[in-house]
């Protein structure tokens, strides 16, 4: 569905409006940062130019062992989308069966109820003990995203409207082509959301993944081993970049989602 010159003027003009707000408010954010560096005068509060001088140098030359910024970008994410793939694998199959099964739900609640009020960070003892190498980083990160993703999928399919399955069933649907073309469809918006959610907090995990992960390469690495060395500069760059892989990776999702429900009302706003 196209929208109308007068919706598109208003949209571009929305647009416009944001980058203007976000670009002042940033410029705006730099400038105090710069003066506040200058008036504390300490080492462990580096100024906005101190933070892009080192930038410049995790770049161009790499961190104390010559390892650049764009590979530890890369190894993070990644380390990300397989946990990340693995807990949508995961968090979407169990959810449907759940949502569609109360009885599974009921009979497994105690163990999903328990364990999701459990934070990554407290598996990582546990972790390194029973596991090596890359299988430390990938559970750490699918136990962050995972119960988002099953919960948002579970909760979708229940508040799938009554009135579409009737609508469904009394053109002579059955229970299969109910569930595929009326329950899953209408659980997806709930299901995007809960991978969003899940990705945030995979991020989020990335840094505790790689503290206990034994390999030098990586974001959570980087900012680590600049933090041991006082480089709080290189700390800095670190989190940014996280930040913004970020942010770039949830502004995908969001279009994704505006293109699949262009229905919903929520989503053009």
């Amino acid at each position: 569905m196209k929208m109308s010159k007068g919706e598109s003027s208003t949209s571009m003009l929305r647009i416009h409006r944001v980058i203007l707000y976000n670009a002042a408010l940033i410029i705006i954010l730099f400038v105090v940062w710069e003066a506040l560096a200058k008036i504390i005068q300490s080492r462990f509060f580096p100024g906005f130019t101190d933070v892009v001088e080192a930038a410049v140098r995790v770049i161009t030359v790499g961190d104390v062992e010559g390892i650049k910024l764009h590979e530890h970008a890369v190894a993070s994410i990644l380390r990300v989308l397989v946990g990340f793939g693995l807990a949508c694998i995961t968090g979407i199959s169990l959810g449907l069966m759940m949502g569609l099964r109360r009885v599974i739900y009921d009979a497994s609640k105690l163990i999903i109820e328990s364990v999701r009020f459990i934070p990554p960070i407290a598996w990582i003892p546990l972790v390194y003990i029973l596991l090596s190498g890359y299988s430390r980083y990938i559970l750490i990160i699918w136990l962050g995203a995972f119960f988002p993703i099953l919960l948002n999928t579970i909760a979708g399919i229940k508040r799938t409207s009554p009135i579409l399955v009737d609508v469904a069933k009394s053109f002579g649907a059955d229970n299969k082509s109910t569930v595929s073309t009326v329950v899953i469809p209408s659980a997806l918006p709930e299901t995007v959301a809960g991978m969003r959610i899940g990705l945030g907090i995979g991020w989020m995990c990335i840094v505790a993944a790689e503290m206990i992960g034994g390999e030098m390469i990586g974001l959570g690495r980087l900012i680590m081993k600049a933090a041991e060395l006082l480089q709080i500069d290189v700390v800095i760059v670190g989190m940014v970049t996280i930040g913004l892989i970020g942010l770039l990776m949830n502004e995908t999702f969001l279009r994704i989602e505006k293109r699949l429900f262009r229905w919903r009302v929520e989503v053009k706003m």
